[in-house]
């Protein structure tokens, strides 16, 4: 079992930037693969980016250049840095942990991108 706990959102200006963090709790916490998704209003849930226990990311194309996806094994965390962020990434940011059947999801943190 892994809990994980986002944190980080709030209101920032276009332009700007913000970090979210994921705490986990659970055992093996470096052998799955952790990724932060975004579910925007009226729209489904989105991979943004996903860091393997290899170092392996992926990102997807509106999060390339502008986003970096890290994690810290030792203290179990993963984050998200965002950069020149935009309007269209308002959204709730999901951290997820997934191992083969395995998956689990955070309760989400709000971003908010307006001036």
């Amino acid at each position: 079992q892994v809990q994980l706990v986002e944190s980080g959102g709030g209101l920032v200006q276009p332009g700007g930037s913000l970090r979210l963090s994921c705490a986990a709790s659970g055992s093996i916490f470096s052998a799955y693969v952790m990724g932060w998704y975004r579910q925007a209003p009226g729209k489904q849930r989105e991979l943004v980016a996903a860091l393997t226990s290899g170092g392996t990311t992926t990102y997807a194309d509106s999060a390339k250049g502008r986003f970096t996806i890290s994690r810290d094994n030792a203290k179990n965390t993963v984050s998200l840095q965002m950069n020149s962020l935009k309007p269209e990434d308002t959204a709730v940011y999901y951290c997820n942990a997934w191992l083969i059947s395995l998956d689990y999801w955070g309760k989400g943190t709000l971003v908010t991108v307006s001036s």
